[in-house]
């Protein structure tokens, strides 16, 4: 075995609490690891801050806890007794307690049927990943010893990503395993093993005893990974996106014909979701590149003069991503912010190709409102061609309308356009009940202080229905 005291002592947040929970388990005769992804995270990189601490215990995990939050000063403990499990929210990072523990599964859910304590031989044995199945104990008489069952060490090192048991009867236990193992690859740029990714073609189907929850909860830890694209082909070259997310499953293989744009629908829309992630962390951002040609499969017709159209992808997509948002159990606010990014996607590419007048730039900023700035991120993200020059020619033009946007004086205003003149005072003013006319009239007001006719302010509007009323007599 291997000591790492070293190791341990260089990451001061590990450091600390190792010595409390060692001198707990002295205390107690109770034994205590480091588990997990605490210590995978630790052998890559040291002096990383933000690992959190998952702690493995022989014993009684919810008295551990409960002794461990009394000696850290934590007052309130969250405990699932089922799973013998306890989080500590413990300053800025959480501290994660459990018993040693053997597990067994019913087929028709990823919940296990019965949980066995145990020891910590038996405990790595359960666990998902080789390179999740390392500790390193917290007890006295062998502080730091390193266990490492399964060689997970050496296949970090090989950046390979294999099960400590038959992968069928890991992937059989708990099939959202099989979405992990993309999501593993996708943060730490690992290959999945042969026999790995045959058993995950051969489960896939079992994914859907999986809550949507949890399934679409793992589709954002991909989504925020450096490189999303590994996970993500990985989902599709494995059959498990036709099970998790059948639209964007559909994308493989279909060509099309743009200049913006690589060949392959799937792959092109990989590489934007990989360039949105090099422009920003927002996840909903990053969603929103997947989906944003969404509806290209069903929109995609044949040309003789133009090859593969997409005419109306835009809105269609916008309308399918309304009844997706609910399946996936995306929160509203996501599901508005896609629908808004998905239906605007190809204005700033449309004005970018032609001469930018102001009102269709204070029109677009209007429509975008508060997501104007991400929605020329996704338009940037967008450009997937391989011509270097092309390229250039094209970020050029989105800079030219960026340019457009800042000239114009009242862009914050923009951003949170109202009227400034409600329903109710048109209709005191023109004598008008409720209905469409009323409408009408707030949308001339609307579309004339776009095009710059009037002023954004209550006064200006006035004015201009006193205008109106004056022409309709």
């Amino acid at each position: 075995m291997t000591l790492i005291k070293d190791i341990i002592n260089q990451n001061k947040r590990l450091s600390n609490i190792s010595k409390i929970i060692s001198e707990l388990s002295k205390e107690t005769q109770i034994e205590a690891y480091l588990v997990g992804g605490c210590v995978r995270d630790l052998m890559l990189n040291p002096t990383e801050d933000a690992i959190d601490v998952d702690i493995m215990v022989e014993g009684d995990g919810i008295a551990f806890a409960e002794m461990l939050a009394q000696k850290i000063n934590v007052n309130k403990i969250v405990p699932f007794k089922k799973f013998a499990t306890v989080k500590i929210p413990y300053n800025e990072f959480e501290i994660e307690i459990a018993s040693a523990r053997l597990e067994t599964y019913d087929k028709s859910s990823r919940s296990p049927s019965k949980v066995i304590m145990s020891n910590i031989q038996d405990d790595l044995l359960r666990r998902d990943f080789t390179i999740n199945a390392m500790a390193i104990s917290l007890n006295e008489q062998n502080f730091g010893e390193f266990f490492d069952p399964f060689n997970g060490m050496e296949d970090l090192k090989n950046k390979i990503l294999k099960t400590p048991l038959d992968p069928d009867t890991t992937f059989s236990d708990d099939p959202l395993r099989m979405m992990r193992a993309s999501y593993f690859a996708s943060k730490l740029s690992l290959g999945i093993d042969k026999a790995c990714l045959d058993s995950i073609k051969n489960n896939a189907e079992r994914i859907s005893i999986v809550s949507q929850e949890r399934i679409t909860n793992e589709l954002f830890k991909i989504l925020g990974t450096k490189k999303p694209s590994i996970g993500l082909d990985i989902l599709q070259q494995s059959g498990l996106m036709t099970f998790i997310f059948p639209e964007i499953s559909v994308m493989y293989g279909l060509d099309q014909s743009n200049e913006y744009h690589h060949k392959d629908i799937f792959y092109h829309t990989l590489e934007v979701v990989d360039n949105a992630a090099k422009l920003s962390e927002k996840l909903d951002l990053r969603l929103a590149a997947l989906v944003h040609d969404i509806a290209k499969p069903k929109t995609r017709r044949l040309s003789k003069s133009k090859g593969y159209t997409f005419y109306g992808h835009d809105d269609v997509g916008a309308r399918m991503l309304k009844d997706i948002s609910k399946s996936m159990k995306f929160s509203s606010s996501t599901r508005d912010y896609i629908v808004k990014l998905t239906a605007l996607h190809l204005r700033p590419i449309s004005l970018a190709k032609k001469n930018v007048t102001d009102s269709a730039i204070r029109r677009l900023i209007v429509d975008a409102g508060e997501e104007i700035d991400d929605l020329m991120k996704l338009c940037r993200a967008d450009i997937t061609t391989k011509n270097p020059k092309n390229i250039t020619k094209y970020l050029g033009n989105f800079d030219r309308v960026e340019k457009r946007m800042n000239e114009v004086i009242e862009i914050d205003k923009l951003k949170a356009f109202q009227s400034p003149v409600r329903g109710d005072e048109i209709m005191k003013m023109f004598d008008l009940p409720p209905g469409k006319e009323v409408g009408k009239i707030k949308t001339m007001v609307e579309d004339a202080i776009i095009n710059g006719e009037i002023k954004n302010d209550y006064s200006s509007a006035i004015s201009f229905l006193d205008q109106i009323k004056h022409q309709k007599k």
